[in-house]
């Protein structure tokens, strides 16, 4: 009798994972990749940002505000913008790497002094009310419970630099202690918190 072989059939589960493992690494490749460029998320570690971001908020940020870049690169193939005074903005700290989030309160050619936790640029008060700080038309609202931390006096911001500071100005690591921020190494724009602890999700504008 002639023996007659059978070829085995492979499990289900592993046919699938054949047929199916290239579009889905694609596909994870794809949604990495849109992530790194297109749109991010971030969540607040401190307290640094208060009232505006309370910790553990979880922020959208919209990494195209000032330029695409190559996935998984800094290096940026188109400029869409710049960052403006009052923007929220997400950055990686020029002391240690590590991923911040603080307000954008000077750009370029800006004449900048703070004194008890408030701002002049240019020789003009910030300050609408007692912890509120007006950006154009934005209304800023300031944690000064810490008082305002270390002061600055007469720096002008070069052309490429940014100031960055804490809306909560007496308790945030930032560009008096860091320095000045490259425009450029700027990730992206937080535009709003999108989950806050005890309050679930929501939507609140930036």
């Amino acid at each position: 009798m002639n023996e007659t072989t059978v070829a085995r059939k492979p499990h289900p589960a592993l046919a699938w994972l054949r047929r199916e493992a290239l579009p889905l690494a694609v596909m994870l490749v794809l949604m990495g990749a849109a992530r790194d460029s297109l749109a991010n998320h971030y969540q607040v570690p401190s307290g640094s940002m208060q009232p505006t971001l309370q910790p553990g908020d979880r922020v959208a940020v919209d990494m195209r505000a000032y330029g695409l870049r190559l996935p998984f690169t800094e290096l940026q193939v188109l400029a869409t913008g710049q960052p403006r005074r009052g923007d929220v903005a997400v950055f990686d700290s020029p002391a240690d790497g590590t991923r911040l989030v603080k307000r954008v309160v000077a750009v370029a050619g800006d004449r900048v002094e703070l004194h008890g936790g408030y701002l002049h640029i240019n020789g003009q008060p910030l300050q609408r009310q007692v912890a509120q700080e007006l950006f154009g038309d934005k209304a800023v609202r300031l944690d000064l419970a810490d008082g305002g931390g270390p002061d600055i006096t007469g720096i002008t911001i070069p052309q490429g630099k940014l100031l960055v500071l804490g809306d909560h100005r007496g308790n945030s690591f930032d560009g008096r202690f860091f320095g000045l921020m490259d425009a450029g190494k700027v990730y992206g724009k937080a535009v709003a918190v999108y989950w806050r602890r005890g309050e679930g999700l929501e939507w609140l504008r930036l």
